[in-house]
């Protein structure tokens, strides 16, 4: 492998934005719970959603937070990441909002709490596994990444992308 580790600093903010786009995205409609299904089709698909929308090479494996922090993921032997392989390495993350759609279309009543704690708890114990592994492993690859066999690069700063020309 060619590159080492992507800076740490650079994931978390990268992954922060991306958090948070996911998130509004899951409470700007709370219509029978559709923003989390929203939401958590970004977080699935974040590293290639974007590629496909703008047809712009200069996205390719990189979701809104990498783009903006020069990070991007890449696939066995440095392969671009499709919508695919996004899904592969993201399911982890985007479990919560997943499942959190499917119980939203439960009536609340019929629902006991406890099953939105045992949601929020199984979230946080794959979170917490995704950090450990992101700081311990040699080249940063957490739990998503091992499963995809992924791993997050730096990417030198590039001029603007077709889509910011003039």
């Amino acid at each position: 492998m060619a590159k080492e580790k992507a800076d740490l600093g650079k994931r978390v903010v990268a992954g922060l934005i991306d958090g948070l786009i996911g998130g509004v995205l899951s409470v700007v409609i709370p219509f029978l719970g559709i923003g989390y299904l929203i939401g958590g089709a970004y977080i699935l698909t974040k590293d290639a959603i974007m590629v496909e929308l703008l047809k712009d090479p200069a996205w390719k494996g990189r979701s809104v937070g990498k783009k903006i922090m020069h990070l991007k993921v890449v696939g066995p032997e440095d392969s671009d990441v499709d919508i695919e392989l996004s899904a592969k390495r993201n399911w982890p993350l985007a479990l919560g909002q997943l499942l959190s759609f499917i119980l939203a279309l439960i009536p609340l009543r019929s629902m006991a709490w406890s099953t939105w704690s045992l949601i929020g708890s199984v979230s946080s114990i794959i979170g917490i596994i995704e950090i450990v592994l992101v700081l311990t492993d040699p080249q940063g690859r957490r739990l998503g990444d091992k499963l995809a066999n992924t791993r997050v690069i730096e990417v030198a700063e590039e001029g603007p992308s077709a889509g910011q020309r003039l």
